[in-house]
């Protein structure tokens, strides 16, 4: 079978769009993406109220919110960023376009724009995630590349990042069938360096993802947000060795985060790399002692599953910079329209019911008993103040 050639065994549930930003709308997005103090839930937040990158821009540009004052890029900044990433043999893919992958769509604080190259046709494909020790054994070396490549034959995408040991297997054994790589820093940031020549195969034939642009050299604590985006893309996630602290376990606490399976290959109990495997089937993981175990809840996940809900706002069947959900309102038009309750006082009773618990967005207005609408805008000056922390699936404290 040749090179990306996998049969249809598995279809693909997560929502698809065929929407394109124009150049200035990914210009703005790139601006505010990267503009200090606004994370991907701000950002939708912002997109999802005032409609458009380029209104929610001239809302928070130089004001201040709190003790926090928002510095946003220059358009001749992004403009370079653009270029640079284009010069690459790259490109910025957004949130609702073809390209970004499909079932990172569907996890809540996904990255608006995403650095990409290669082949944009393996994003759409189902995936499974293989990571592991970078001190792997040879028995882990050679099992991970056995899965990788029987995943691979049965139509299924082998996403990992790219590190020694496993990760590297996993990837090479899948070459031929197809892998994504997932980097902590830009995409021209090779690491480890003893694997440049499998990156450059991988650009080739595969496909490069990263959050980061161009020029960006990871550090220690950008790993972690790189597994969040190993997990997301994937449907599951199997752990094959892995001491008991470990980059792999938080991959797989990521996974679990995203309602997506964990999977773990068993090892002896004298053997340190096999603790965190072993702990995780101890957790509930599926245990894996041959490449079905894998297939037969994959295919059981996409035969079963509910259409993937869609994200208010950036996933409603419009551009977002069509959709007007609120017509554009700023701060100050809203201010005019006060809940039941005042908008002051909402803002102090919204305060008094927030504590350092996480708790639904959907709890606080029925108990507020105000307006979704008053709700949001509330929440969102209180995001942009740095007061409050966002927990995944909707959740939210105080800081």
């Amino acid at each position: 079978m040749g090179k990306n050639q996998q049969p249809d065994l598995f279809q693909s549930t997560a929502p698809s769009s065929k929407l394109a930003l124009s150049d200035q709308q990914r210009l703005d997005w790139l601006r505010l993406m990267r503009t200090p103090g606004i994370g991907a839930v701000t950002f939708r937040d912002l997109l999802n109220y005032y409609g458009t990158a380029r209104n929610a821009i001239e809302q928070v540009e130089g004001r201040k919110f709190g003790k926090k004052k928002f510095v946003i890029p220059s358009q001749d900044q992004a403009t370079e960023d653009l270029e640079r990433t284009a010069q690459f043999g790259a490109q910025l893919v957004a949130l609702n376009e073809v390209g970004y992958p499909r079932w990172l769509q569907a996890v809540e604080g996904a990255p608006p724009l995403l650095y990409v190259k290669g082949d944009l046709s393996l994003s759409q494909k189902p995936s499974v995630a293989i990571v592991g020790s970078r001190n792997s054994s040879a028995v882990g070396l050679k099992f991970a590349g056995q899965l990788a490549h029987e995943l691979g034959q049965q139509g299924l995408i082998v996403t990992s990042g790219l590190a020694r040991g496993i990760d590297a297997q996993a990837h090479s054994n899948a070459i031929q069938t197809g892998t994504i790589a997932v980097l902590g820093g830009g995409l021209d940031h090779i690491y480890p360096a003893q694997n440049e020549r499998l990156y450059h195969k991988i650009a080739q034939d595969g496909l490069l993802v990263s959050e980061r642009p161009l020029g960006f050299y990871a550090k220690a604590k950008d790993f972690p947000r790189r597994n969040r985006l190993i997990s997301g893309i994937s449907l599951g996630t199997l752990v094959i060795e892995a001491a008991v602290r470990s980059g792999s376990l938080t991959t797989a606490r990521f996974a679990g985060e995203q309602g997506r399976q964990v999977f773990a290959v068993p090892g002896h109990p004298l053997d340190p790399r096999a603790a965190g495997t072993n702990g995780l089937i101890k957790d509930g993981a599926i245990l894996v002692s041959k490449v079905d175990d894998i297939l037969e809840i994959v295919k059981h996940q996409i035969d079963t599953a509910e259409p993937v809900e869609k994200h208010s706002g950036l996933f409603d069947g419009v551009s977002p910079e069509q959709n007007q959900l609120h017509n554009g309102d700023g701060f100050q038009d809203h201010a005019d329209k006060p809940g039941e309750l005042g908008t002051g006082a909402l803002r102090e009773r919204l305060l008094d019911l927030l504590g350092t618990t996480p708790i639904e967005r959907d709890s606080l207005s029925g108990l507020l008993n105000c307006p979704t609408r008053d709700l949001q805008i509330l929440l969102l000056e209180l995001d942009l103040e740095g007061r409050i922390i966002h927990h995944g699936h909707q959740k939210i404290s105080l800081k």
